[in-house]
């Protein structure tokens, strides 16, 4: 019955979003309703809400299942967007995964699984 989930993280500012998720992430920006924002990426889509309110997005973030995730922390450390702690690792859980900060603070973890299904 589920399909996917679409993640829904806060923006400080619509404009700097839609730059940082283009320019820096390589999305494709959809729609701005308002300062709701819509991205895709591949199979994924990411959203953001307005707020004014910079302590929100330091509490949110998203898991994004990826496949190729050696190249793509490349591509994403050569932006300079990678967290300082979320380097590239095998994780006990049975994913090697990265994480970055978007430009207003929210954590994505880009993560494939390398372990036994």
């Amino acid at each position: 019955m589920l399909q996917t989930a679409v993640p829904i993280l806060a923006s400080l500012n619509a404009e700097e979003t839609i730059q940082f998720y283009t320019e820096k992430l390589g999305f494709t920006f959809h729609n701005n309703w308002d300062g709701y924002l819509i991205f895709s990426k591949d199979e994924i889509e990411i959203h953001l809400w307005p707020t004014s309110d910079p302590e929100v997005p330091k509490a949110t973030g998203c898991y994004v299942r990826v496949t190729q995730v050696d190249e793509l922390f490349a591509l994403y450390k050569e932006q300079g967007v990678v967290h300082p702690n979320g380097s590239l690792k095998n994780m006990p859980w049975g994913m090697r995964q990265f994480s970055i900060l978007d430009n207003s603070g929210n954590i994505i973890h880009f993560g494939e699984s390398i372990g036994e299904d």
